[in-house]
């Protein structure tokens, strides 16, 4: 019952190509894959930027 045969396969691959068609799929995974760098790329420009920039020095101006 927790098992799938070779068939049950066959009709899930059958239904997917009716669903997307043969074209649509490697599309798919084409823009996943440009998600993916442009998210990795995104990270290591977050940790490139230098640490003057990040910080703000507050002066304190007492009247005396």
């Amino acid at each position: 019952m927790g098992s799938f045969s070779v068939w049950h396969w066959l009709i899930v691959l059958v239904i997917v190509l009716v669903l997307f068609g043969r074209g649509k799929i490697p599309e798919l995974m084409g823009d996943v894959a440009k998600g993916i760098k442009s998210f990795k790329k995104g990270m290591s420009d977050d940790d490139s930027t230098p640490e003057s920039s990040k910080t703000v020095d507050h002066k304190n101006d007492e009247t005396k």
